[in-house]
């Protein structure tokens, strides 16, 4: 069994999803004021899922992400992987190749380490970075970096006689780092319960983060406890390393010249427009009506001088046999709608109302309407209104 408890941290749960807000639901509601607030809820939900699922505010993090993917694949395919090895003998001990100690962060050694890390780092580095700021986690990172690197040298120096010779390729370091920020600052947003066990939402991060720490022990063992060691230096404000900001021409040169290489950073735009299935799959065979009939079914927030459905032509008659959303249906049973239509009686836009209005200004509104219902189209219901007054 799974028993999964709400918490109020974390990411907003729009009002429509809530037990209240469906408990508040009288039947004398109109079926306008409900699609309305559905549509409502509905676009902000997509909105902060879109949100959540984009690299937007999170310039520094897909930056990380691209430069680690494109050089791993870059030193796989020249076969150089011998260039970013690590290891204090012989490497540092007998060659003096202290660049090692900078390169080793570049890149990974197989595809499922890139694998894994790409996944931290997109579930992790955008939320941090959206905490912190584009410019304080780029500061951030170059710090964890150069505290990763010192650790990793002094590890190897002290620890190279109990089998501590080297340490994977990859910038682990940076990675353990910044999810020990993530777990200080990043609450959960749901705990649950597998087989008595307590977990959350952030639980297969760190299952993912396990991975990668008993990958290739004991380097990439020292590597994890190294790297969170640094965002613990970090986050203790030790030396006042919080402090530090990378200089404001290095940030103008990397939003000129940097920022355009890696695209787009703004979500993907969510359609107002919500096509019926039956709509998608006569979309090859158009219906011999006209499309002007057709009437247009949205879920963007409609406005105040527009509240009853919007046709392409206003003057047309409404098309009360064409198919609507899942909600909508719903929403005509709710309201009895669905049963007004099967017993023959049409409900009328109120663009036609308006208009037969200003044709029989001495007509009450419940007579139009009533001659609405009963009439095919308007043409039908004006000759009726005539009839009347003859």
């Amino acid at each position: 069994m799974t028993r999964v408890q709400m918490y109020s941290a974390g990411p907003p749960v729009p009002a429509f999803l809530g037990e209240k807000q469906f408990s508040r639901v009288q039947p004398s509601v109109s079926s306008d004021q409900f699609d309305t607030s559905v549509s409502s809820g509905s676009r902000q939900a997509g909105q902060c899922l879109l949100h959540h699922m984009s690299f937007e505010n999170a310039s520094v993090t897909k930056g990380l992400m691209v430069v680690s993917g494109l050089s791993s694949i870059l030193v796989g395919l020249f076969d150089v992987k011998h260039y970013f090895h690590l290891q204090l003998v012989p490497h540092l001990s007998r060659h003096h190749q202290y660049w090692r100690l900078a390169f080793h962060h570049l890149a990974f050694s197989n595809s499922s380490d890139l694998f894994v890390s790409e996944l931290v780092l997109y579930n992790v580095g955008v939320q941090v970075e959206r905490q912190f700021g584009s410019v304080k986690f780029a500061s951030f990172a170059l710090v964890s970096t150069l505290l990763g690197t010192i650790l990793e040298f002094l590890a190897l120096l002290l620890f190279h006689r109990v089998g501590l010779n080297q340490f994977a390729m990859g910038p682990s370091a940076l990675i353990f780092s910044l999810l020990y920020q993530y777990s200080r600052i990043v609450p959960s947003s749901y705990n649950y319960r597998i087989f008595g066990i307590p977990l959350n939402n952030k639980s297969m991060i760190y299952l993912l983060a396990l991975q990668m720490a008993i990958s290739r022990p004991p380097g990439s063992i020292a590597a994890a406890l190294i790297g969170v060691l640094a965002g613990q230096i970090y986050r203790s404000d030790l030396a006042n390393l919080k402090a530090y900001r990378i200089s404001p021409t290095v940030v103008k040169f990397s939003t000129r010249f940097l920022l355009p290489l890696i695209g787009s950073l703004r979500p993907p735009r969510r359609s107002n427009r919500a096509l019926p299935d039956e709509a998608r799959a006569n979309r090859a065979t158009p219906p011999a009506t006209s499309p002007q009939n057709e009437e247009v079914i949205t879920t963007a927030r409609p406005t105040s001088d527009s509240a009853a459905p919007r046709l392409r032509n206003p003057t047309a008659p409404a098309n009360v046999e064409g198919t609507g959303s899942v909600v909508r249906e719903w929403v005509d049973e709710l309201t009895g709608r669905a049963e007004r239509a099967n017993a023959g009686i049409r409900v009328p836009p109120e663009a036609e109302i308006i208009q037969l209005t200003a044709m029989f200004p001495d007509v009450q509104r419940n007579v139009i309407v009533a001659a609405l219902q009963r009439s095919p189209n308007i043409e039908a219901a004006v000759e009726t209104l005539l009839s009347s007054q003859s």
